[in-house]
């Protein structure tokens, strides 16, 4: 059985809202912090935390980045840092508030840049690193697969399917993702410079139907960390193997971190 708790977190710029699953028998090891995508939130993980709390026997926390989800509203445009900002504002906090030192940072999408941040700026706490579906600097695939998306969006039903999950602040999500990424002045961003600061073990999740990545993603990561990596790229995966594949991602993600942790969690 796992438990669940919701928290607020008091930000500079606001409150944030956040989620623990807390497995029946906790290993007392490291909490792992789930890092959404780009039009992700809390609710948008759907069981998957729980599934993860289950199969690793620790606490997972999730929450909504600021302006998504529950948490307070934004109305200023994404800065061209913003991937880095979760490590440097967000995280602090979360760590501070919620009672925790060390941790796993896992991030799916553009999450993933913002967990291998996390391992890059908190090293000496930041046990390991997963990745899912992230990017690691922006391809043509990437671009396209948002084009699309814009244009499925700019119907009414599929995008009141994004106000479920963020209400009034649906519109500023989804213009958040579309206008930053297919800036002319993002095109140039990347994780070259973060990669070489990461030193944890790290594994590196993507499915080779990716629609908004090819495998030279994970393959960028793998060679630019300089931890020990893991590459498990899923036959027949799209961009949300955790989701497609739940049990099967949450298994494995456990499966690494108990090689990490001598067999515990």
């Amino acid at each position: 059985m796992v438990g669940s708790e919701d928290r607020w977190i008091a930000t500079l710029r606001g409150r944030i809202f956040a989620r623990m699953w807390r497995p029946r028998i906790e290993t007392g090891q490291a909490p792992i912090i789930l890092f959404h995508d780009s039009l992700g939130c809390i609710e948008i993980w759907r069981s998957f935390p729980k599934e993860l709390a289950q199969a690793s026997g620790r606490v997972v926390i999730a929450y909504d980045r600021l302006g998504f989800g529950r948490s307070d509203r934004r109305s200023d445009r994404l800065d061209f840092n913003f991937v880095g900002e979760e490590a440097e504002s967000v995280v602090p906090q979360l760590r501070e508030q919620l009672g925790f030192d060390r941790f796993i940072a896992f991030g799916h999408s553009v999450g993933g840049g913002m967990a291998a941040h996390c391992a890059a700026l908190h090293g000496e706490t930041c046990d390991a690193l997963v990745t899912e579906s992230a990017q690691a600097f922006v391809e043509d695939r990437t671009r396209e697969g948002i084009l699309e998306a814009k244009a499925q969006f700019a119907q009414a039903e599929v995008f009141e399917k994004l106000r479920r999950f963020h209400g009034d602040k649906a519109r500023w999500v989804l213009d958040a993702w579309i206008d930053t990424w297919l800036s002319p002045d993002f095109a140039d961003w990347s994780l070259a410079g973060v990669l070489p600061q990461v030193t944890c073990p790290v594994l590196i999740i993507h499915g080779d139907e990716d629609e908004y990545g090819s495998t030279r993603h994970p393959e960028i990561i793998a060679r630019g960390v300089r931890g020990p990596s893991e590459l498990a790229i899923m036959s027949g995966a799209k961009h949300i193997p955790h989701r497609e594949r739940e049990r099967e991602v949450a298994e494995r993600v456990a499966a690494f971190l108990r090689a990490q942790s001598g067999g515990q969690g």
